[in-house]
C-alpha cells in the first residue's frame, strides 16, 4: 500500500494520520522519541506491509507483471492499489476524498518537525494534492518517472504504464478483493 492508502486504515487522528506516513520515513525501533499513539500509528504501518505482502491476493497480483518488472512490481502495485482506492473512494470511505485530504495537507501544514524526506515532500504534497491526484490514471506516469529517478538502477520503471494499460482490470478487480479484507485487518490492529 502507498500514502493514499496507508493514511485512510491507519484512523483519522492527527498522530494516526502523521504515524501512517512517517512508517515510510522512519526506519529502525521505536524507543519512544514519539508520542505514543505516534509509534502505534508506525507499528500499525508496517503491520499492514506485512500483511500486504503475504497476502494471496496480492502475490496472486503481482504474477501477472511480466517476469522483467517483477523486481519492482510491488512498488507499481503500490501505487496502483492508491489509484484503485482514489478512483472508487466513495465504495471504502464515507467522507468525500477531498475533505479527507484537505485534514491530512492541513494536519501536515501543522507539525513543524516531520522526520526526513516528508519535510521536504510534504508541502509539495500538499500544494499538488498528490493523494487526490492518484484518481486520474494517466498521473501515475508521473509518479513511477518519479520513482524511478529515486532507485538506483536506472530505467528500471520505463514502460511501466504500458504495462499496467492490459493488467489495469484484472488489477482493479484483485485491488476489490483484496482491500476490504486489509480494512478489516487494520480495524482489528488499531
Amino acid at each position: 500500500m502507498n500514502y493514499l492508502a496507508h493514511l485512510h486504515l491507519g484512523g483519522p487522528a492527527p498522530q494516526q494520520l502523521l504515524g501512517s506516513l512517517y512508517g515510510d520515513f522512519v526506519k529502525g525501533p521505536l524507543a519512544g522519541q514519539y508520542a505514543p499513539t505516534l509509534e502505534a500509528a508506525i507499528r500499525l504501518h508496517r503491520q499492514i506491509d506485512r500483511y500486504t505482502d503475504q497476502h494471496p491476493q496480492v502475490l496472486a497480483a503481482l504474477a501477472r507483471f511480466p517476469s522483467a518488472r517483477r523486481r519492482v512490481a510491488g512498488i507499481v502495485l503500490d501505487v496502483f492499489f492508491d489509484h484503485c482506492l482514489a478512483a472508487h473512494w466513495q465504495d471504502y470511505a464515507a467522507e468525500p476524498l477531498g475533505r479527507f485530504t484537505a485534514e491530512v495537507y492541513r494536519v501536515l501544514r501543522a507539525t513543524p518537525d516531520l522526520p526526513g524526506r516528508l519535510a521536504q515532500i510534504a508541502p509539495r504534497m500538499a500544494a499538488d494534492d498528490w493523494l487526490g491526484a492518484y484518481r486520474d490514471f494517466d498521473t501515475l506516469h508521473a509518479v513511477y518517472a518519479g520513482i524511478g529517478r529515486r532507485l538506483s538502477r536506472a530505467g528500471v520503471m520505463d514502460g511501466v504504464m504500458a504495462e499496467l494499460e492490459p493488467l489495469y482490470d484484472d488489477l482493479l478487480e484483485d485491488f476489490r478483493l483484496f482491500y476490504p479484507q486489509l480494512q478489516a485487518f487494520a480495524a482489528g490492529q488499531r
